[in-house]
């Protein structure tokens, strides 16, 4: 039995006007990167023209200003690439539920979907990294050495940085709590474990997958 790879998915950031697509927040920015056996393949970035103002404090959050938003593509253009650019991969963001429920909400007005699933990386990182000041996505990016792309909350950037973290998580499940294997699956259920239960569970899942793969 095969299971996907934990190694190749797409990983996504959205910039927003706001906290909620259910009150008529938009996307403002996407950033996307396609990771296939562990390497960056292809990247895709767009601003969204929102087709409002932006609140003067998401400016100064994101650096998008809203004369750069008046130009930018319509998000029913940019919704169209970005589902090209999924394709059927599985899908990977830094407190996934945020950015899942834009792209649900941005799809579902094109008429649109996706095939994958989300795993979120700051789920994981609370699991695996249970001693790291706070879990937010630059502190993990420092305490755990990786490159630092660009600027934090710019889609692009926050994505490359987010490849990162997750590429680290797998490594460090290889190498240190020695999994042969690490599945997406396998990362979306670590995710949702109680962090007490993490370490026994580390340790019988070895015995796990290699049963599942002579099923």
């Amino acid at each position: 039995m095969k299971f996907k790879e934990a190694s190749t998915v797409v990983v996504l950031d959205f910039e927003t006007s706001g906290l909620s697509p259910e009150n008529g927040d938009r996307i403002i920015e996407v950033g996307a990167v396609l990771v296939e056996n562990g390497r960056i393949t292809d990247r895709y970035q767009s601003l969204v023209n929102p087709q409002f103002r932006v609140d003067s404090f998401i400016e100064r959050l994101t650096g998008i200003t809203n004369e750069e938003l008046k130009t930018a593509p319509s998000a029913n253009r940019v919704i169209h690439e970005l589902a090209r650019f999924i394709g059927d991969h599985d899908l990977v963001a830094h407190n996934a539920d945020f950015d899942q429920k834009f792209l649900d909400a941005e799809m579902r007005r094109e008429e649109l979907s996706y095939a994958g699933s989300f795993g979120c990386s700051l789920l994981v990182s609370r699991r695996l990294y249970q001693n790291a000041p706070d879990h937010k996505l630059g502190t993990l990016v420092r305490y755990k050495s990786l490159p630092i792309k660009g600027d934090f909350h710019r889609a692009l950037d926050d994505a490359e940085m987010t490849v990162h973290l997750w590429l680290r998580m797998v490594e460090d499940l290889k190498n240190i709590h020695h999994l042969e294997c690490v599945t997406f699956p396998f990362m979306k259920k670590l995710g949702r474990m109680p962090k007490a239960s993490v370490a026994q569970f580390l340790m019988k899942q070895n015995r796990v997958l290699r049963a599942d793969e002579r099923d």
